[in-house]
């Protein structure tokens, strides 16, 4: 709350400059008195409440969260939304530690997630592009060829080695339920753990050559594979990185680049590929997935049934674009209240 006194010269004057510097510098980003440059590619978001601890809390490393996602100033305020969501909901929030993978680290991207979130435990990493240039085949949406949607094939191979197990994130989403309770799943010696969803139509996934193809129609023997959605996973990194998951991951891309289509949808065949029939199985209020709507129109949709712990905006729309054209879905509404975008909505002087 500000207050005004009619002998205060000196906070007039104080403030007279302040708006001065406000008229000769439009791309700033005010807050409690002070001027900071904000770059005019990184979004301004609101500071973040500092979430602490509850009595029952431990802070050994064994009782540490790792939660990674990937960062890029187009999906940021996405990723904003979705930290700001994990700690709110979570009992243990100091607990949880982020790891940020990036293909264009600038000190930009850091000052905005550091001053968002002051007292978030988090470390970025830049992911090297390099690893899959030669790898991506087209898709039939161009956001699923951006090589950071790769990144979650090399998260083992990027974070460090003593980071044993991690959870993997999209960025468009966000979670309305105690991160630890997906922590805490019974990896049953597999390497991820993820919803599966059995009732959709695998076959749809791989392209004709793929099914007609006497070798690689034999993929799934022995499985019952199902589909599941990579940007909600709990991963053994450990496991991945002694198996050479990547390696397997990788050998399917060089199908798809170099001998004939298998697929259209970026990163995820492969992994299922490698992974399908052979996951741990979690509970599907872990991933309400297909709230953007479909990889070509982005209409809206409802949400299934059932219980709910994160809610997902994959597919084409994503809910801040819908809401700032004032089209919303639904849906919409219900990420809206973790928005932190700082934007005309929002009073220059909190209370």
């Amino acid at each position: 709350m500000v207050f005004w006194s009619t002998n205060s010269h000196a906070l007039l004057g104080l403030l007279s400059f302040v708006l001065l510097l406000l008229l000769l510098q439009p791309v700033v980003a005010i807050r409690f008195g002070f001027v900071e440059r904000q770059s005019a590619d990184i979004p301004a978001f609101r500071e973040a409440p500092a979430f602490r601890n509850g009595q029952e809390c431990g802070s050994t490393p064994a009782e540490r969260i790792n939660v990674a996602m990937t960062l890029d100033a187009n999906y940021l305020r996405g990723t904003m939304a979705a930290v700001l969501s994990m700690l709110q909901h979570s009992t243990c929030p100091e607990n949880l530690a982020f790891y940020f993978l990036t293909a264009h680290y600038t000190p930009e991207l850091f000052y905005s997630i550091r001053k968002t979130f002051p007292y978030l435990n988090m470390k970025i990493y830049r992911f090297d592009s390099n690893r899959v240039h030669d790898k991506i085949s087209k898709s039939i949406r161009q956001a699923l060829d951006q090589p950071l949607n790769y990144a979650r094939i090399y998260l083992a191979d990027t974070i460090p080695d003593d980071v044993k197990r991690v959870i993997y994130l999209d960025s468009d989403l966000v979670v309305v339920d105690d991160i630890a309770k997906l922590w805490s799943t019974d990896m049953e010696e597999k390497v991820v753990a993820a919803p599966e969803y059995c009732h959709a139509n695998f076959t749809l996934y791989f392209t004709d050559k793929f099914w007609l193809d006497p070798v690689l129609s034999k993929t799934f023997e022995g499985r019952k594979p199902c589909y599941f959605n990579t940007g909600v996973m709990v991963m053994d990194v450990d496991k991945w990185r002694s198996e050479g998951y990547t390696g397997k991951v990788e050998e399917w891309m060089a199908v798809q680049k170099q001998q004939k289509r298998i697929y259209h949808l970026g990163s995820l065949p492969p992994f299922l590929l490698v992974l399908a029939g052979n996951i741990t199985a979690v509970d599907h209020r872990w991933n309400q997935h297909g709230l953007g709507g479909d990889n070509f129109e982005g209409k809206c949709r409802g949400l299934h049934p059932g219980p709910i712990s994160l809610l997902h905006w994959s597919g084409k729309g994503k809910p801040w674009l819908r809401l700032d054209s004032r089209k919303p879905c639904t849906v919409d509404h219900l990420w809206a209240p973790y928005d932190l975008f700082w934007s005309s909505r929002h009073h220059f002087f909190e209370e």
